[in-house]
Parts: C-alpha cells; structure tokens; sequence
C-alpha cells in the first residue's frame, strides 16, 4: 500500500544519511580526498636517481593538528554544569574524536604535533577543571595516562588559550607551572627524520625582555642562532608571524583575513599584553634570521592560511593551520600531513625534498546537521500532505509529472493563443516605395468597421426581443443557473461536504495527524537506535 512505501522509503532516507552523516563522512579523507605529499604521483622527488638505480625515499609521516580549544564554562556563556553546556562539549568532543580515530589514525602517522591552545579557558580553569579537560583531551585524542602513545611520537607547544598572554603570566605564574607539568617545556629542540623542529613559547615573545619569561624565550632562541645548521628547520608557533595587513592568505582561506590586533592591559601601569593576532614585525624578523627555519607552521587563526616571508636567506612558507574544531568558528576544519625526509643515502644525483605538505579538510559538521533539520522538516510534510489513497507511490509520482506536464503544455497554449488572437486584430497591407520595392505594413483594423460589421450581422441573424420574451428567458437563465448549480454538486468533491462540514474537517484533520505520528513513531524506532548506536560505537575507548 502506499504509506507503507512512503514509510519504507523514508526510513531508507533517514538510515542512509546516518550512515553517511555519522559514519562515512569521516571516512572520505583517507579514501579519497587526501593522501601523504611523498606518495602524490606528480611529486617528482619520490624516487630518486643513484648509480645503482631508482630508489624510494625513506619519509617520516607527520600529523599537524591545531587549536582543538575544548569547550568548557568559558566558551558559550552557558552555566557551569549545565545541561546545555554538557550537550555541546560532548558533541563537540565526539566530533574532534571521530576525526581523529576516522580521518587522521587511517594514514598512519609517526609523529603526531599539536600547536597549541587545547582547552578554551585554561588560564581560568581551577586545578581540578584542568585535570578534568586534561582527561577528556586524552580521550579525544587516544593518549594514555601520560599524554602519550605507544607506537608513535607526540608533541606539543603552548597556546594562548592554554597559558595566556604576559599580562596574566604575571599575575598567575601558576600557569606556566600548571602546563609544564601536563605537556612538558615551553621552549625545545627535537627531531624528526633529517629536519630540526624548533618550537617556541610565542605569547612571551613580545613581553618585556627584563621580565623572566620573555628573557627565558629569547635565551633559547639566542643559543640555537649560534648553531651550526646542519639540517634544515622547521620554526613552531602558536602565533603566526607579523605580516601585513590584507595580505593574501592564499585559495584555502575561508573566512575574511584578520589584521593584526594589540590589546594592553589597562588596569595597571604596566602596559603588559593581554592579546596580539601576530608576533611583532621586529621579533618575526629576528627569527626568521637567526633561527633560519625552511618552513614555519602556526595556529592560532582557527583559518587556513599560506603566506611568504622574506629574510636575509630566501623566501620562507609560512602554513597557519585552521582549527580542528567544527565549534571555533570554521566551517572547514582541517589538519596537515607534513611528509619529512630521512634518507641517509648521500650519493643521490637528484637532492631530495626535505619537507612536503598537504593540507586535509575534515568533514563539514554544521552542514550535515542542517541537513538532518531539512530532512526532518521534509519527512513531517510528506506524511503531512501526502495522499490517503491506495494508490501506489510510484504511481502517484507518475501522476505528478503528468500534472507538471500538463501544466507546461497549458502555458504554452496560452501563449500560442494570445499571439494568433494578437494576429487577428491586425491587417496587413501591400506598400511600394520609389524603387519598385513592395512591403508588408503591420496595421491594426479599424474599431468602427469592426463595430458595424458586429452590428449588421446582429441586425441580420438575431430578432428583437419584445419585453415579455426579455422576463421569460431571465427566468429560464435563473432556472437554468440553479439547475448547473444542483448538478454540480454531484461533480465538485467539496460541495458534497454536509451541513457539519467543520466537524468533518476536524475529524479529518485529527486522522491525519495520528497517521502521522505513526508513521513518525515507525521511523524513529527504526532509524534512533542506529543513531545512539553510531554515537557510543565512537565515543567508548578503543
């Protein structure tokens, strides 16, 4: 029958978009959309050319994650404990959670490098709020007890969001401690594969030189000028470098660029920084020439942006990472696959790409979620409004494009019709000019020719009527009216609605709002327990 179709197919509707929604989404990077730069068939340096042959260049696989910025009692001004605010970190968590596990873990990185700001508030989290968005990070992310893996290396660098700026540095040294003791120093060397990653504390960059954190910073970044540089370098910052205003960010970029912003602190003499969008123009110049980095990688932004440095030794690419996050103000979340050269063989004939990247966008939240308001609100019309018949569905969609090409054919009659009736109230007449020429002239008839033809063919064909026959053919009009009006109603389903017309309305009103929520009941049964399944099958520990 046809509800039973039209339940059967909404039902395959809604399952198919979970499906996709909750499950394969996540899944389309790995499978389709992204791959290691290495392993790219146009990159020419994947093999290289040796006495004894072609080899394949040995890469160390890079996963680059910014700004996660987990949700808490500062993000959304919602109250502490809230059912509202618990409702949107879980969302948020399982969204970031099943773009790590789904999007990320499939390529099978070595290395794994966060840039920094992982809570939202963490200044202005107690110890124990700390402890507990410390927990939910390593549950998002996979990390043991320690902020580890077992199979693969992990890094970090502090963010604003994490340690904030100079001005709440000095009033709060608690948390610099607080981070050191959860992610480890500020300010280090390591490295990966044949490249140099010099990571940097950038909120204590543009503090005061004599204050103890920014002499801290500079001292380490004094001490790595001074060395030789035998490997390329890789420059970390959570805070891009100064660049100027409007500058290009480049075809990934999704939203308006943002200029550089300073706030200082205005509740004390200080003048210490509360906020800054960019490293100063003096400072960014300083490591781009002492630190001589290939590539820079930054956050911060929570948008995609690719720009061009200048220092006394080349140009240098600097890549500012969106957010991971689906709820800090990105409709394009994204990571980066950064591919790091480790080969050791030095007799190639052809030098090898030290560093590769390829930027990875993740799965559009907010527009999978409002297409599930549009298909909800679809769903309710179709059971609202669709037919009580037998009818089959099928059949009934047939009928509808048989109504749509009705529909069609009768404007264009229409229009057929009013040209041809546009024709007839014209004349055409034969004109020749001096040359010889004859020509058609498009004139309208005349009225008063029209008009008495009218007249002389009713003086001719009708006969006047004496007042007598006038009343009696009124009265058989009348008669006449009443008996189309009668023998209609046998014709126009509306007009066989008794006397209780409105009790019948009700009635039919109320029938089909209960049609309706039976049908709504069935769907639901069938299609929210494989959401709640699609939900817990991510969230639990793997």
């Amino acid at each position: 029958m046809k509800q039973q179709e039209l339940t059967v197919l909404l039902c395959l509707t809604w399952a198919l978009t979970l499906l996709y929604g909750e499950m394969f989404a996540f899944r389309v990077p790995p499978l389709f959309t992204c791959s290691w730069p290495h392993l790219r068939t146009n990159t020419p340096s994947s093999t290289v050319q040796t006495e004894s042959g072609n080899y394949q260049t040995d890469y160390v696989k890079v996963a680059v994650i910014a700004d996660p910025q987990l949700m808490d009692k500062t993000s959304l001004r919602l109250p502490e404990n809230s059912l509202a605010l618990e409702i949107a970190e879980f969302y948020t968590d399982l969204n970031m959670r099943r773009s790590f596990f789904a999007s990320i873990l499939p390529f099978k990185p070595d290395v794994i490098l966060f840039l920094g700001d992982y809570f939202d508030g963490g200044p202005y989290l107690s110890d124990e709020e700390w402890k507990e968005s410390f927990n939910r990070f390593k549950h998002i992310f996979g990390l043991n007890a320690q902020g580890k893996y077992a199979d693969k290396q992990v890094y970090y660098i502090p963010g604003n969001h994490d340690i904030g700026y100079e001005s709440l540095n000095s009033r709060k040294p608690e948390v610099i401690r607080r981070y050191e003791e959860t992610f480890g120093i500020r300010n280090y060397r390591f490295a990966v594969g044949k490249v140099d990653f010099i990571a940097v504390d950038a909120q204590t960059l543009d503090g005061h030189p004599q204050k103890h954190l920014a002499s801290q910073t500079w001292e380490f970044v004094k001490n790595h000028s001074v060395d030789d540089v035998v490997h390329p370098r890789v420059l970390l910052t959570h805070i891009p470098l100064y660049r100027h205003d409007d500058t290009y960010c480049g075809p990934d970029r999704g939203s308006p660029i943002i200029n550089q912003r300073i706030h200082h602190a205005m509740y004390d003499n200080t003048n210490d920084i509360t906020y800054q969008n960019y490293v100063f123009e003096e400072s960014s110049k300083f490591l781009l020439d002492t630190i001589k980095p290939k590539l820079i990688l930054s956050g911060h932004d929570h948008d995609q942006c690719t720009v061009t440095h200048q220092s006394k030794f080349g140009p240098v690419n600097e890549h500012t990472l969106g957010t991971i996050s689906w709820q800090q103000g990105n409709l394009y979340p994204s990571f980066m696959l950064l591919s790091v050269g480790n080969s050791t063989r030095s007799n190639a004939s052809i030098p090898e790409e030290v560093l590769l990247t390829h930027l990875c966008y993740l799965p559009m939240q907010t527009h999978i979620y409002i297409w599930y308001a549009v298909l909800f609100v679809l769903t309710l019309l179709a059971l609202l409004l669709w037919p009580t018949s037998s009818t089959s569905f099928w059949h009934q969609c047939w009928s509808l494009m048989g109504h749509f090409e009705q529909l069609i054919a009768c404007i264009v009659s229409r229009n057929e019709t009013k040209e041809k009736d546009e024709d007839a109230n014209y004349e055409y007449e034969m004109m020749w000019d001096a040359e010889g020429s004859m020509h058609l002239v498009k004139k309208p008839l005349n009225a008063s020719i029209v008009n008495s033809n009218e007249r002389s063919s009713g003086e001719r064909g009708n006969v006047v009527m004496r007042p007598t026959a006038r009343k009696n053919t009124a009265q058989e009009a009348d008669h006449s009216v009443n008996v189309d009006i009668a023998s209609g109603i046998g014709l126009d389903p509306l007009a066989r609605i008794p006397p209780r017309a409105g009790k019948s309305k009700t009635t039919f009103i109320i029938q089909r709002l209960l049609r309706t929520l039976r049908m709504l009941t069935v769907i639901a049964a069938v299609n929210v327990p494989l959401y709640m399944m699609f939900l817990f099958k991510d969230w639990i520990d793997k």
